[in-house]
């Protein structure tokens, strides 16, 4: 009788080549995953306010680490290109304007002449644009993309992230123009509106503009710079720096000679957004110390007051985030809390109510006819005012963006828009 062999089995045979390979690469995979979150845990805090962006699951550039190719010393950390270029570029500027004042006085009026009247309908639609694009992002799926990876962390609360936003983005503008710019449009009322001034639908179509022009649409575009700039840092790892915004674009490129373009021109944007405001401020600062108390009000006042305004954000900005800028927007925003309820407990209280209830009526209204360009025939309201906000607002988003950014790591893109 013939004996059949045994059933081959597999069962106590080594794994084949191939199986093998496959299990070292997976263990070297999850090695790998977990030392990257090692790393993220682990990070070093950051000193003042340091940009280069923690260890990142989805580095997309080519292992560059941000500021490498940089000047240090003396304190200094320098892009040498961008520092000295734009440099060169705003003392030239600043020269010109001061040898030839009525030509360079004639120039700006004729350039804002200009842009307003041509690109006035650009900077509208953009700014719509921006605003369907924060919604979109913000209640999308990408709404659960946290700014820093899955398991990134807040880095402030949300109180001190709240008064930093408020601080950097608005500031004394805000304190200053919720008061002048109701009392403007009272008198003078956008023809669009089809109103006499001084008029009770006067009150409400000047409290809704206000609204309009410090609402939505400026935050939007902040949101949008801010949100670009914290994802592609603290996700992709590149520098926090506008150029980084450009890499699905220009890819490796931002790196050379396009991406200092882009830095130099959000540099010059900056400088121009920042003087304006720092003008507004010091002629309204110096005007309010002559109405109190006397002061004399003129240059020498006003460059006193931005030299001084200058020194504090020097100091704020050594000191870092939470010894500085933060400590600054904590009592900036306890003052204001206090003004606030100054002006309610001591002012007419019910009227204060009911006119926020009508400015927040107004601004829903009037919102789309306000965001429209087309047949516009209040065109000195709409260059002046409107178009004139939105070119400054997207001046300040290079340097508010990145500062938004920078202290929003840890927030969900729904929670950051």
């Amino acid at each position: 009788m013939s004996q059949n062999p045994p059933p081959s089995t597999n069962d106590n045979l080594p794994p084949e080549p191939s199986d093998r390979v496959a299990r070292i690469a997976e263990h070297y995979i999850e090695a790998e995953r977990a030392a990257r979150q090692r790393a993220v845990e682990n990070r070093a805090p950051f000193d003042g306010l340091q940009d280069t962006p923690s260890a990142s699951y989805f580095d997309v550039s080519d292992r560059r680490t941000p500021g490498r190719d940089n000047w240090v010393g003396f304190g200094f950390d320098l892009h040498p290109q961008v520092t000295f270029f734009a440099s060169a570029l705003i003392t030239a500027f600043i020269v010109l304007t001061l040898m030839f004042r009525e030509t360079a006085d004639a120039f700006f009026q004729a350039t804002l002449a200009a842009v307003s009247g041509n690109f006035g309908w650009f900077l509208i639609l953009a700014a719509n644009i921006l605003i369907i694009a924060a919604l979109v992002f913000a209640f999308s799926r990408f709404g659960e993309i946290r700014i820093g990876g899955p398991d990134a962390k807040p880095e402030f609360s949300r109180f001190g992230w709240f008064a930093m936003l408020l601080s950097a983005g608005m500031g004394i503008g805000l304190m200053f123009w919720s008061v002048g710019e109701p009392i403007f449009h009272y008198g003078n009322p956008s023809p669009l509106f089809g109103i006499e001034g001084e008029t009770p639908e006067a009150l409400q179509a000047a409290l809704g503009t206000t609204f309009f022009h410090w609402g939505l649409h400026p935050w939007a575009i902040y949101a949008i710079v801010a949100l670009g700039l914290a994802f592609f840092t603290y996700n992709r790892g590149l520098p926090l720096t506008i150029r980084s915004i450009f890499y699905p674009l220009l890819g490796d490129r931002i790196y050379g000679f396009w991406g200092n373009v882009i830095d130099v021109l959000s540099v010059m944007a900056t400088l121009f957004g920042l003087a304006t405001s720092l003008g507004f401020g010091a002629q309204q600062a110096a005007s309010g110390l002559k109405f109190l108390f006397g002061i004399d009000g003129g240059m020498g006042t006003q460059v006193a007051i931005i030299v001084g305004v200058t020194s504090v954000a020097i100091i704020s900005v050594v000191r870092g985030l939470e010894g500085g800028v933060k400590l600054l927007s904590n009592i900036n925003m306890a003052l204001a809390a206090l003004l606030l309820a100054f002006v309610i407990i001591l002012g007419p209280t019910i009227a204060i109510f009911t006119a926020m209830g009508t400015a927040a009526t107004s601004y829903i209204e009037n919102i789309i006819p306000l965001s429209n360009w087309i047949g516009r025939e209040d065109d000195k309201f709409f260059h002046g005012w409107t178009v004139f906000y939105w070119a400054w607002w997207i001046s300040w988003s290079p340097f508010v963006g990145m500062f938004i950014a920078r202290v929003s790591k840890g927030r969900t893109v729904r929670e950051f828009l």
